[in-house]
């Protein structure tokens, strides 16, 4: 049985990269550094069983031999499954982009930048870097080399149980969360559109395939347009500040407030106005 290594990063977007920049980082940079080491990569979005899916993540977090975790954008949630796996003391090389300027707690630890743009002469030099140094780091996990926090302060590394088991009643709880969760996330679909905007598009798949703004329209946004944000559904701007380059954007929708760089906000061509 190969040797597996859980792949801690980024997984959605978010500003200000592109759409599907961080897939990209994991099939042009990470993966095939991840197999030329030679372990088989494991991404959260891999696991697929019908359990409460953060319990199986935290089983592959603590399970996987090897870990390597990915600090651009300094992802929450990359973050949080970086901290349980530095909580039992096991090894993970660390990567970032240019972009990234390093996290304070663990700035004391060596990780490999690679260039944020993917350019081609680059991403072969950082596949070869960070190959070499995840087969470093897994060969020295034993020695005293300093790989977490918990070595470094000399504290009793968390115990890894031979199975990890939950309760009846807590497999109930969070397999109710899951489906409340679900029912959530239709609700806000229903409600996330303007009439005039569903009416236009009766599939999933159309609204997915909504052409970008262009950066002519962009700039002609106003105060009262609504918008389709690819993330966020749909809202109404409320307020426009910056300059005329990097115009940001309050826009109120139905999961909060956010604030949008409208030039790297994924905004989508709906086919209809609204009022």
């Amino acid at each position: 049985m190969s040797k597996t290594c859980f792949i801690i990063m980024p997984i959605s977007d978010s500003e200000p990269y592109e759409s599907g920049h961080f897939k990209r980082v994991y099939e042009y940079i990470i993966k095939p550094a991840v197999l030329q080491a030679g372990f088989e990569p494991i991404r959260a979005d891999d696991i697929l069983n019908t359990n409460y899916i953060a319990i199986d993540i935290i089983r592959k977090i603590i399970s996987c031999e090897m870990a390597i975790c990915d600090l651009s954008s300094r992802n929450p949630n990359v973050l949080y499954e970086l901290g349980i796996r530095q909580a039992f003391d096991l090894p993970v090389t660390f990567i970032k982009d240019s972009l990234t300027n390093r996290v304070f707690d663990i700035q004391g630890f060596r990780d490999i930048e690679y260039d944020e743009n993917l350019r081609i002469d680059n991403v072969n030099e950082s596949i070869e870097l960070i190959s070499e140094t995840i087969t470093n780091t897994y060969n020295s996990k034993n020695s005293e080399e300093v790989n977490s926090l918990i070595s470094l302060l000399g504290i009793q590394a968390a115990k890894i149980n031979s199975k990890l088991e939950i309760s009846p009643d807590t497999e109930l709880i969070l397999n109710t969360l899951t489906s409340l969760g679900s029912r959530i996330a239709d609700l806000e679909k229903s409600i996330n559109y303007p009439k005039q905007i569903i009416s236009n598009f009766t599939t999933t798949e159309s609204i997915a395939n909504l052409p970008l703004l262009t950066s002519t329209e962009i700039s002609e946004l106003k105060v009262g347009d609504i918008i389709y944000h690819k993330k966020f559904g749909t809202g109404k701007i409320a307020k426009i500040e910056g300059s005329a380059h990097n115009p940001v954007a309050t826009v109120p929708f139905a999961g909060g407030e956010k604030k949008l760089m409208l030039n790297y906000a994924n905004l989508l061509k709906p086919n209809a106005k609204t009022d």
